[in-house]
């Protein structure tokens, strides 16, 4: 490493190392008097593609527990997702704006994203991404966020992970919740769920909604743009959604799992460019999902078979508004349109145990993706409805793992998968990782390998103007390994990982054909950090999550755009009495560059929150929230503006 780039990092990992060492000394005094404690083994799901103990796993994976979502009392997914190391967010104008997430600083449609395991990225969307502000957080019971190429269990789009949002379902226990809040921008937001049990039945029903007046996403706060295009309009927004999970246990082996979910975000957005760039354009997206699974197990438990049945729906609509002079007076322009992407598909699974051998997990699946749309001009002058060829593809896919325990200690698999995809061929990828976990020391060694894939979106291909439809898939080639350490009877965790990216094939915009190619290749490498410590029991709790991501475009060797070079998040958790919670958390990223070719340079920033709880009694809780209380200015994106200092309060309540 140059010097002048171990410059850039040193304060980071300095401040680290501080607290680091801070923490375990103030940990090691206190752990003689405590008892020693039980772990209960954590259980993940996205990884090996079922219920696997997490010590078994070899790849890289977060969960984001209930008790972390609740802790934070968010108003979107992102407000969690930040906590996790390698994981990269831009707001393109703050809260109900377009939200992309990057995995290890892969494309943002090299994301995949499940909802109860089942594909939600966009099939209109101009590279299949997923759009995080369109979710209601109410109904979210964990999140599991699985890093690197995981193409050999999920198909195209995990090339830089999987981030799966997993569901509330019913318990034994009836259970209720409420809550409301309201603050700065005129912005109110409520939820309420409730679930439970009837005998083999189970149920859960929540929903919320939110709605604010918001602030220009184009230029607020950011002193040059407010001085040369103010005074702004506001863009504001409303999100509401709701979700059913309802399941059937015969506890003879036979289980059915059904489910919707239905959300509406209408935001308003601005064009961000020209010499009227505040524009009071709006948009509306909505996402709807029906799934249906069923698992029976034969032979005392050995084998499970697996059916799942799912439909849904990305539908965009966007009224976009702009203005020019250039001939003299001023014209607008009003234009519609129109996006939607269907998926319906059925996947059969089967786990079979091998006893010392492991187990075998084995499946199929078929799913279809459509795409369509249409624009049409109300202003200067009204056109006609121009519809867009509708377009669609059809995915038949055939994979396997092994789970292989070698001893008590190591634990390996092995997975591949076969993906067809009409009008595109097949593409074959592959996985395989190792576990090593030492229990007397609470030591877990780990490594993974695998290769991903990414096939072209339906636009990429099909639009009738850019698409071209020799495009192949976009692949990669991954490699990480890491060690979690568990000290001081589990309060204290940390997790190191070092990982490397090889992206070949990547599909570029090429202005010379004005149409899509495979032209492109980058290479992304780092470190994540992860740390977790109890430093005064019952009293003081510290967490960070840092990054550092060198992004490289291969053939330029310039930094890609859009990935800063260092993220780290600091939260510190303070109980003064039993019943109060305060957590100040610091957000500190470096510079990055906005546009390809290191053009147009974003600055660094430090963002301080503040969040408080008081448990008024075995029921209700009053909190406040603090969003940038500091006011800094700062762009996630060029150009686009981020809430200035907001507070907010709230009660919620649980039965």
């Amino acid at each position: 490493m140059c010097r002048s780039v171990a410059r850039r990092h040193a304060g980071f990992f300095g401040v680290f190392t501080l607290l680091l060492s801070t923490s375990l000394a103030t940990s090691a005094a206190q752990a003689q008097s405590l008892p020693a404690t039980v772990n209960v083994p954590v259980v993940v799901i996205t990884a090996e593609r079922n219920e696997t103990d997490i010590q078994r796993v070899g790849s890289a994976i977060t969960i984001v527990s209930g008790e972390d979502i609740a802790r934070r009392n968010p108003t979107s997914l992102v407000d969690v997702l930040r906590e996790v190391p390698g994981v990269d967010i831009t707001e393109t104008g703050g809260p109900g704006a377009t939200t992309s997430v990057r995995l290890r600083g892969a494309n943002t449609g090299q994301t995949l994203v499940l909802i109860d395991g089942i594909r939600v990225n966009d099939p209109s969307g101009v590279g299949g991404e997923f759009d995080f502000s369109n979710l209601v957080p109410a109904a979210v019971e964990r999140i599991e966020v699985l890093r690197g190429p995981q193409s050999a269990l999920y198909g195209s789009d995990a090339i830089g992970g999987v981030i799966n949002i997993i569901t509330k379902r019913g318990r034994e226990t009836p259970e209720a919740a409420l809550q409301i809040e309201g603050g700065r921008y005129g912005t109110i937001n409520g939820s309420g769920a409730v679930s439970g049990a009837v005998g083999p039945w189970s149920y859960a029903l929540s929903g919320g909604a939110q709605r604010s007046d918001g602030f220009s996403r184009f230029g607020s706060r950011i002193p040059g743009l407010e001085a040369q295009f103010g005074p702004f309009e506001r863009d504001g927004f409303d999100r509401f959604g709701g979700y059913g999970r309802f399941g059937y246990d015969a506890r003879q082996g036979f289980r059915l799992d059904f489910g919707a979910l239905t959300t509406t975000l209408n935001s308003a957005y601005d064009a961000s460019f020209g010499r009227f760039p505040d524009t009071p354009s709006n948009a509306r997206q909505r996402l709807h999902q029906v799934y249906g699974k069923g698992e029976l197990d034969m032979f005392d438990g050995a084998l499970t078979h697996s059916l799942t049945v799912y439909a849904n729906r990305t539908d965009r609509a966007f009224n976009d508004v702009g203005f020019d002079d250039t001939g003299g007076g001023r014209t607008t322009f009003f234009t519609t349109s129109r996006f939607v992407g269907d998926r319906l598909g059925v996947e059969y699974q089967a786990r079979l145990k091998l006893a010392q051998f492991g187990s075998l997990i084995a499946g199929a699946k078929t799913e279809r993706e459509e795409s369509s749309g249409s624009t049409q001009d109300f202003l200067p002058l009204q056109g006609a409805i121009i519809p867009s060829p509708p377009g669609g593809q059809t995915t038949n896919a055939v994979f396997g793992l092994w789970q292989i325990p070698v001893d008590d200690r190591l634990n390996i698999s092995v997975g591949g998968r076969l993906d067809d995809v009409t009008g595109i061929g097949s593409f074959v990828t592959w996985r395989t990782t190792a576990a090593y976990f030492i229990t007397e020391t609470g030591t877990k060694f780990r490594a993974s390998a695998g290769t991903g894939a990414k096939a072209p979106s339906l636009f990429q291909r099909l639009d009738p103007t850019f698409g071209n439809t020799r495009l192949s898939p976009e692949t990669s080639f991954s490699f990480d390994g890491g060690v979690d350490q568990a000290l001081l009877d589990g309060r204290v965790n940390l997790s190191v990982t070092g990982f490397s990216n090889e992206f070949e094939n990547l599909i570029d915009f090429d202005f010379a054909t004005n149409r899509f190619i495979n032209i492109a290749r980058a290479r992304t490498n780092g470190v994540e950090l992860g740390f977790d410590a109890e430093i005064i029991d019952r009293y003081l709790r510290l967490k960070v999550a840092y990054t550092y991501l060198s992004a490289i475009d291969a053939q330029t060797k310039l930094t890609l755009a859009r990935r800063p070079g260092d993220v780290a998040r600091f939260s510190i958790i303070i109980k003064p009495t039993e019943e109060l919670t305060i957590e100040p958390s610091f957000l500190v990223v470096s510079q990055r560059f906005n546009s390809p070719g290191e053009s147009d340079r974003l600055a660094p920033y430090v963002r301080l929150d503040l969040r408080a709880d008081y448990q008024i009694d075995r029921h209700w809780n009053f909190y406040v929230r603090g969003d940038n209380i500091t006011n800094r200015r700062y762009e996630e994106a060029l150009n686009f503006a981020v809430t200035g200092a907001a507070f907010y309060a709230g009660l919620k309540g649980k039965w």
